[in-house]
């Protein structure tokens, strides 16, 4: 759809202000190397190896959980001088639960098969996002104000994961506050692509899916109620997956989700191989999974198959890149040629709302007639609200303790106002379309984001392209991010791939077969 002589003007005039804004800040944020540091290869072949394969070979005592956790702890303390993904650490006591893991499988009587029902996980190294509680570990989400606080437990899908026999390594970095694409704060500082170090690896759970890609961790705990989950996945080249709403328990995350937000936060599963997806879904939904078909066999070629490639031209947004466009259109032909599947091309009006549709729904109150808690009183912790003006002053001396990222965020909150019934419409005609569209055995195929990791702090200036993930938190969808490959500059392509409300097992179907397809993860190393 063309755009209009007015939002064409708009949108020359939105990228004029942000070119402006741009070498600003340029001008006024901290100098960062230029250079890019190249991270080693993988030479530890059990690095290279699935957590649901590391599972059975420790079940079978092929090799040891204290051989898997220390070639993992290697690893990290090789890369993460370079990449600032793992912000603290428990490696001893992953050392001493490996032991004891090892301890378990020599002791067991009933055999292997008993071990896999009972603890499926047993001995595989896990990493968590700093913003859930994991015991012991700081619970801080990057907020200087929460320097010094220490999880007392484990927020459920976490204690599901360990009684499932996976051991953490230690928690991840984060953006500030979990609402932005950047993994920055000040408190840890900024995490880096393993790609490339001057691009960025996606927020916000950014440093998750660094580690996961440098080989760093194989199995992670992320959130997403904008693209926090998928946006790290697709920057960083691996799997990550935004359940169906309601299924993974949300409880154990600062900040907490408002009544209404709850309905579109997702706690999901990211790693480096499909095949660990439906095993770490199962488990983090606990007794809920049963809401989910995910022992049903899924047959590819009995799937309807959609395309959308791009949100139809926002003037708020950035046209998709090329490459990006290109990887899409080759994995409709992949899907027709192996499948003998008709991958059906669409465009949805409506996405060009995406952006509005988004912002307007997490601003709405709840049944309670409460609106969500405003950004700047959780920027001020305990201290009370801050005052954005005053933090954008103090950050240009150099004296704020949060980042323009949070600070952006709050002064946009101050101009926000009720949904317009225009934007509430929308929403309404955009998921009435998909939910009858997709039904049972649909699978739509839509970009992740308009650009392939950017550079660090660019995102600023393009701060409502999230919408392209952000949308299908509010139509509460699932979804899986699959990587397809490597662009011309060696960072990471990929895609979304969309099914309706709790078909989640028909998009982890199709990540398995575009990784057998694409190749799926890359070692950053090698790349």
């Amino acid at each position: 759809m063309a755009l209009t002589r007015f939002e064409w003007f708009l949108s020359w005039v939105l990228r004029a202000c942000m070119g402006l804004l741009f070498a600003l800040f340029h001008l006024l944020a901290p100098r960062q190397s230029d250079g890019s540091a190249k991270l080693p290869p993988v030479t530890n072949p059990l690095l290279m190896i699935s957590a649901t394969q590391l599972a059975k070979k420790i079940r079978r005592k092929e090799v040891t959980s204290v051989e898997v956790v220390q070639a993992y702890i290697d690893r990290i303390q090789e890369v993460n001088p370079l990449i600032n993904a793992m912000v603290k650490d428990r490696f001893s006591e992953a050392l001493q639960e490996a032991a004891q893991a090892d301890r378990l499988v020599q002791e067991q009587q009933g055999g292997e098969e008993v071990l896999q029902q009972q603890r499926p996980l047993l001995g595989v190294p896990l990493t968590v996002k700093e913003s859930f509680s994991l015991q012991g570990m700081p619970n801080t989400t990057g907020l200087v104000s929460r320097r010094g606080v220490v999880s007392e437990g484990d927020a459920p899908p976490v204690a599901l994961l360990k009684r499932a026999g996976a051991i953490p390594l230690g928690v991840t970095n984060c953006s500030e506050l979990c609402m932005w694409l950047e993994s920055h704060n000040h408190l840890y500082g900024v995490t880096n692509n393993p790609y490339n170090t001057q691009h960025i690896p996606g927020g916000s759970s950014g440093g998750e899916g660094s580690i996961l890609a440098s080989a760093g961790s194989v199995i992670g705990v992320g959130s997403d109620i904008g693209g926090s989950i998928r946006l790290p996945a697709f920057f960083n080249g691996i799997f990550g997956h935004k359940p169906t709403p309601g299924v993974v328990c949300n409880e154990g995350q600062f900040p907490p989700a408002s009544e209404q937000q709850q309905s579109f936060l997702c706690t999901g599963p990211m790693c480096r191989y499909a095949e660990d997806l439906l095993p770490l879904l199962s488990i983090m939904a606990g007794l809920n999974a049963e809401q989910l078909s995910l022992s049903s066999e899924v047959d590819l070629r009995k799937l309807r198959f959609f395309s959308v490639l791009h949100d139809g031209g926002s003037p708020l947004l950035s046209p998709v890149d090329k490459q990006l466009l290109h990887a899409q259109t080759e994995v409709v032909q992949r899907l027709e040629a192996d499948l003998g599947v008709r991958v059906e091309p669409l465009q949805l009006p409506q996405l060009r709302y995406s952006f509005q549709i988004w912002a307007a729904l997490m601003g709405a109150p709840g049944t309670d007639g409460k609106p969500p808690r405003a950004f700047a009183e959780l920027m001020g912790g305990a201290s009370g609200r801050v005052w954005p003006i005053w933090e954008v002053a103090k950050w240009i001396l150099g004296r704020s303790s949060h980042t323009m990222a949070a600070i952006g965020l709050a002064l946009i909150e101050m101009r926000q106002g009720p949904p317009s019934r225009f934007v509430l419409q929308q929403k309404q005609d955009l998921q009435a379309q998909l939910e009858e569209l997709l039904g049972t055995d649909g699978v739509l195929l839509y970009p992740t984001h308009p650009h392939i990791a950017p550079k660090h702090h660019h995102p600023l200036f393009t701060p409502f392209n999230f919408a392209y993930t952000g949308i299908f938190n509010i139509l509460g969808l699932p979804v899986t991010q699959a990587p397809l490959g490597l662009s011309r500059e060696g960072l990471p392509l990929g895609l979304q791939l969309v099914a309706g409300k709790r078909q989640d097992h028909l998009t982890l179907a199709v990540a398995r077969h575009l990784e057998r397809a694409f190749g799926g993860w890359r070692d950053p190393g090698s790349a």
